[in-house]
């Protein structure tokens, strides 16, 4: 069972990522180590609520960077699916996106649907030290806030306690 403050889950898995000469290369949760990283799971590529998730990362990817963060999409679709789904809609992001085709990722992280073979909806920030500090997961049907990923991002960066809709430029308790 996940736990909060205990050690992220850790994986190499392959990935698309646009920015690369060819496209694809395995990534690990290793790679990120010394940074914050924002890890969402989603159902499927070539869906109705996927792409307005990740194109909201991605219309945020440079404040995650500026706050030290990076993202990580996942889903249970392969590099060439993401490939093409891309290629074809998504062609802003820049991220690396991570096939789960073996499942192994979403089954550690506790987002996979065993019926259909889809990741549930997960959010999850872990921090420098591998430490998993947020995890959310949802229904399928409704998508998530990246301004609130982003806002708990930097809450937690703080290190203080931070009180309901606290928002950067505010005290801590």
């Amino acid at each position: 069972m996940l736990k909060l403050n205990q050690p992220a889950p850790d994986f190499t898995v392959a990935s698309y990522q646009k920015k690369l000469k060819d496209n694809y290369k395995e990534v690990s949760l290793k790679d990120y180590k010394g940074k914050w990283v924002i890890l969402f799971f989603y159902p499927r590529d070539f869906t109705f609520v996927c792409p307005t998730e990740i194109k909201g990362f991605a219309k945020h990817h440079d404040e995650f960077k500026k706050n030290d963060a990076e993202i990580l999409a996942a889903s249970t679709d392969s590099v060439h699916s993401h490939r093409a789904w891309f290629e074809k809609d998504l062609s802003e992001v820049e991220f690396p996106v991570l096939a789960d085709t073996n499942h192994a990722l979403s089954r550690a992280y506790e987002v996979l649907n065993e019926d259909n073979g889809e990741a549930e909806r997960g959010t999850f920030i872990i921090d420098p030290k591998g430490l998993l500090r947020y995890v959310v997961i949802s229904d399928s049907n409704v998508g998530r806030s990246v301004d609130e990923t982003l806002r708990v991002l930097k809450a937690l960066q703080t290190g203080g306690l931070c009180p309901i809709d606290w928002e950067p430029g505010q005290s801590n308790l």
